[in-house]
């Protein structure tokens, strides 16, 4: 079993050319205005489509890993790529304690890899959890605190 995701993107070449930075594949198959990419890891059917009109509308996306070593990994993946944007370690977000990394693609849709160091209590609101998610837009607010995050300089 492996989920489907469909975003729709305001042009499907370049954020294919986004996408194969991340994931390290092309995708399987391409037209000017969609695209679908078949991985095995993470294990999703992913496609982009540019025909609606539309823009996807999401809070944001994740891949969830096992452990520090692969944050480490996928960090030193997406920094070669030019596409990291901010990191966090051992932050409380989410009623968990988390080791984060973000990045966004072109259509501002944010993305973290994370992995669980702890479940926390679930207690009061959401909002006063601590969690991040940076800036899709320049007037949008972002619930990062600095003192959690390092802010990544792309080149």
């Amino acid at each position: 079993m492996r989920p489907h995701l469909s975003l729709d993107v305001r042009n499907v070449p370049a954020s294919v050319a986004f996408y194969q930075k991340v994931f390290g594949v092309v995708p399987e198959k391409q037209t000017h205005d969609y695209a679908k990419f078949g991985l095995k890891e993470p294990a999703l059917n992913f496609s982009l489509v540019s025909s609606t009109g539309r823009l996807s509308s999401v809070d944001h996306l994740g891949i969830e890993v096992e452990s520090v070593e692969e944050i480490a990994a996928w960090k030193e993946h997406l920094q070669a790529q030019g596409i990291l944007e901010r990191v966090e370690e051992n932050t409380a977000c989410c009623f968990a304690r988390q080791d984060k990394l973000w990045f966004s693609d072109p259509d501002g849709n944010a993305w973290e890899v994370f992995t669980v160091h702890d479940q926390l209590p679930v207690e009061g609101a959401l909002s006063n959890t601590g969690c991040c998610i940076p800036n899709r837009a320049a007037n949008s607010h972002s619930t990062c605190s600095a003192s959690q995050t390092e802010t990544i300089t792309k080149g």
